[in-house]
């Protein structure tokens, strides 16, 4: 029974990273240069993944090759390539970085040779193929910690997208420690049962991918796109629909001018972990005062008042035509939204429809 269930994720998980490849590369909002390496990568974990199942009927010439080409070279340097894509590294422009590819096309190039020339079953074919299995091991591990480093030295990318790179970085090495250990089982007792761990573990990374890795991490490229084109289009002044400054003294004018200068130029309620106390830090009052002062002043709570921004600045992108290809929950994540659901909540409560409701609405070109 427990086989039964074990095969039937297994066949679904490798539907859903041949799914997943197939979308990366045809779907509008996932469609880039990135995608195009993530997807092949996600095609060969699939493949390898159906590969590694007792139960495939692998025994035909052309499977045989094809596993024997060890798509695990190719998956390395195309996982590799994603990574320096990502975090815009210029070791992407160089002409001898094509060079990461020679291991599979040696590979692919050796096996040819076996299968014209005849040597299958030889002594030549059995070393081969040993060495191809370390030799691909080294080289999935080579670039796998050579990739981390770079994501982690890297400055040109949002601290999302880094822990996100670096959760993927760390998942494949946990998955090549486990290819590892089923080579040492296999080598030392002759037994596959490690091959059931390894399976079940590049199945649960298909489907890890499927929602956090691909998603995700869309929506923090989007943030990162829209805050990018806003850079050069900050409106400094404050926004018609917010609440009126009601000023009751001198020490207030001046906080009250601080906390808009803080929140309109600095636009500090995009940071969606802000905290009273952090806003009472910058004005320099504790988190009391800084509540008792918006409260009399504004008549909001401080989450009111920080969301009535939020708010405005998800209106604007939302009716602006340019940013239709952003997702709606980019949009809220750009404007300083936590989540999709805090976004809607919010959102719904100011204006009496949802954030896709509004966008439907005559926009302005």
């Amino acid at each position: 029974m427990q086989k039964t269930i074990l095969d039937f994720v297994m066949i679904a998980s490798v539907v859903i990273g041949y799914f997943i490849s197939i979308a990366l590369i045809t779907t509008t909002f996932y469609k880039n240069r990135a995608n195009n390496y993530l997807a092949l990568s996600l095609f060969i974990i699939a493949s390898l993944t159906f590969f590694e199942w007792p139960n495939a009927i692998l025994e035909t010439v052309v499977f045989q090759l094809i596993i024997n080409f060890r798509l695990d070279f190719l998956f390395a340097a195309s996982l590799f390539s994603y990574f320096l894509i990502q975090i815009k590294h210029q070791l992407i422009q160089h002409v001898w970085f094509k060079l990461i590819y020679l291991p599979f096309v040696i590979s692919v190039s050796l096996e040819l040779y076996l299968f014209l020339f005849d040597h299958y079953g030889s002594e030549l074919d059995v070393l081969l193929y040993f060495i191809k299995d370390f030799a691909s091991i080294g080289f999935n591990i080579l670039m796998i910690l050579w990739g981390k480093r770079l994501v982690q030295q890297a400055d040109t990318i949002s601290e999302d997208k880094k822990r996100w790179l670096l959760r993927l970085n760390r998942y494949i090495y946990i998955t090549i420690g486990i290819w590892v250990l089923t080579r040492v089982e296999f080598f030392l007792y002759q037994s596959f049962y490690s091959a059931y761990l390894l399976q079940s573990s590049l199945s649960m990374f298909l489907w890890w991918v499927l929602y956090y890795g691909i998603f995700r991490l869309q929506l923090i490229t989007q943030k990162e796109e829209l805050h990018a084109l806003l850079g050069i289009q900050k409106n400094t002044g404050s926004r018609t629909n917010l609440p009126a400054k009601k000023i009751n003294n001198e020490k207030t004018d001046e906080l009250i001018s601080e906390l808009y200068r803080v929140m309109e130029e600095e636009e500090l309620y995009k940071n969606p972990l802000l905290s009273r106390w952090e806003i009472a830090a910058r004005l320099g009052i504790s988190e009391g005062n800084l509540s008792m002062i918006i409260n009399q002043n504004i008549n909001k709570s401080v989450i009111q008042f920080v969301n009535d921004y939020r708010v405005e600045t998800a209106k604007d992108l939302l009716h602006d035509s340019r940013f239709d290809k952003y997702s709606v929950e980019a949009v809220g994540m750009e404007a300083g939204f936590k989540s999709k659901s805090a976004f809607y909540t919010v959102f719904k409560s100011n204006l009496a429809m949802s954030p896709g409701a509004y966008r439907k609405l005559p926009k302005r070109s």
